[in-house]
């Protein structure tokens, strides 16, 4: 079931932006299996942090150099010592786990979606 109509005002307030993967480790205080991810947002927002869970289809050698699509505007999220900066954006593939969403060629990072 889609969910109900935004404005175009509201859809603006949500802050996507294009970042190159840094680094990528195992977050093994995390209640579900999960990475810590250090993001380049390019030079207006700089490297964030950032815990996924999409240990299913990525290893940390895979991400490293990967771009991926975050929403770079949420409050920040505490989990255990970690601070996630910014939501990593994904679709849940026929068993739920995570795919990554992800532009079709390189861009600018920091690129906001228009």
């Amino acid at each position: 079931m889609p969910s109900p109509p935004l404005t175009w005002a509201e859809f603006e307030q949500v802050d996507l932006r294009v970042g190159t993967i840094c680094e990528a480790r195992p977050f093994p205080e995390a209640r579900r299996p999960a990475y810590q991810l250090l993001i380049d947002f390019g030079p207006e927002i700089g490297l964030k942090k950032s815990s996924a869970q999409i240990t299913r289809h990525y290893t940390p050698e895979t991400l490293v150099g990967r771009q991926v699509l975050a929403v770079v505007n949420f409050p920040p999220k505490q989990i255990g010592k970690f601070r996630s900066e910014v939501l990593v954006t994904g679709f849940a593939d026929a068993e739920g786990h995570i795919v990554l969403a992800a532009v079709a060629g390189p861009v600018p990072n920091g690129s906001r979606l228009v």
